[in-house]
């Protein structure tokens, strides 16, 4: 900011005049250079006390230079010191005004209570996806560092109706209570459900007793980090090229290539259309690994599976690939067509 860089400048050329000045009573008047500083000191702060020793003429010459020059810059490091608190002040307040008017706006999205190293690495995945969201933590110095990243924040209780409907859960798609408690989790939970009974909730828990409570106050799906740290741990011995081949997949890390699942709509032209017949395969370089239909989940489907209005297909591709999938999967202008 311009004012801060400013009064860095002020306070370099108050060192300087300050180090001009003891030197110019040492040579001039032979004071000490103790009693220079401390007579070039007192000037500048316009203190008022007397001279440190009398002063020659030449050393009074110098003196009204001194007083000039630093009490001058003094005062200019004063108002630039001002300035700077302003705009700072100003800036924090249309700041949080600008994000809380964003948030207000927010639908579809998601919210994150728990500014935690599980909260942040959720934030990062959706941050990387493009999706909207918002993170809500009662510390102010974890949320700090969201600000810093640009990302939607409010300092708040997530067990707190009013917070959660400043946050918008009316209108969310849904909420990951993943502070470090699970009693905490488990309060946000019942409150998030009992706002929004169609949100989608995923809740962290650090006690494998505490899953069955998440899920009867509301959580759809529950995660332990270090039940699946140690799952992962055990599999890098067990299976390591599986392991680097899933986090290519899902991390997107080494390998251009991704796992998404696409919803085929209602109108879409794949409606009725086998595996095969689709050419989903040949077209789009895309390999379907799954087809979802309610609560049945379909695995490895032969190429003579139909697919129908409402299935979710689990395939994995380039993202190109991915998107031009997705985009004929929900195209119902193709299938009108074709009537």
């Amino acid at each position: 900011m311009k004012g801060y860089r400013n009064l860095r400048l002020i306070g370099l050329a108050l060192l300087v005049f300050l180090g001009v000045g003891t030197t110019g009573f040492h040579v001039i008047e032979g004071w000490s250079w103790f009693d220079g500083f401390y007579m070039t000191l007192t000037t500048f702060t316009t203190i008022g006390y007397q001279e440190t020793h009398p002063l020659s003429p030449s050393g009074r010459v110098f003196n009204v230079f001194l007083i000039i020059s630093g009490v001058s810059l003094v005062f200019l490091g004063i108002g630039t010191l001002t300035q700077a608190l302003v705009e700072f002040e100003l800036r924090d307040l249309f700041g949080r005004r600008r994000m809380e008017r964003e948030i207000e706006r927010l639908s579809g999205h998601y919210i994150i209570c728990g500014a935690g190293r599980v909260g942040r690495s959720v934030a990062k995945e959706l941050n990387r996806k493009s999706v909207p969201f918002v993170v809500v933590d009662t510390n102010e110095a974890k949320i700090a560092k969201y600000v810093a990243e640009g990302w939607l924040t409010l300092i708040g209780d997530g067990t707190q109706e009013t917070t959660l409907r400043k946050v918008q859960v009316q209108k969310a798609a849904g909420l990951v209570a993943a502070t470090t408690t699970d009693a905490t989790n488990i309060y946000i939970v019942l409150t998030a459900r009992g706002l929004n009974p169609k949100l989608k909730i995923i809740a962290r828990a650090s006690e494998e007793d505490a899953e069955k409570h998440l899920k009867t106050a509301g959580a759809d799906s529950v995660i332990s980090p270090y039940h699946f740290a140690g799952h992962r741990i055990a599999q890098a011995f067990l299976r390591p090229h599986v392991l680097d081949f899933l986090d290519s997949a899902t991390v997107h890390l080494g390998m251009d290539l991704e796992i998404a699942q696409i919803a085929i709509a209602a109108g879409s032209r794949f409606v009725g259309q086998s595996l095969a017949e689709s050419h989903i395969r040949h077209d789009m370089g895309v390999i379907v690994l799954a087809i979802k239909r309610g609560d049945e989940m379909r695995v490895g489907p032969s190429r003579d599976d139909l697919m129908e209005a409402g299935d979710v297909l689990i395939a994995m591709g380039d993202p190109s690939g991915l998107r031009r999938l997705e985009e004929t999967a929900h195209d119902e202008s193709a299938r009108t067509s074709r009537r």
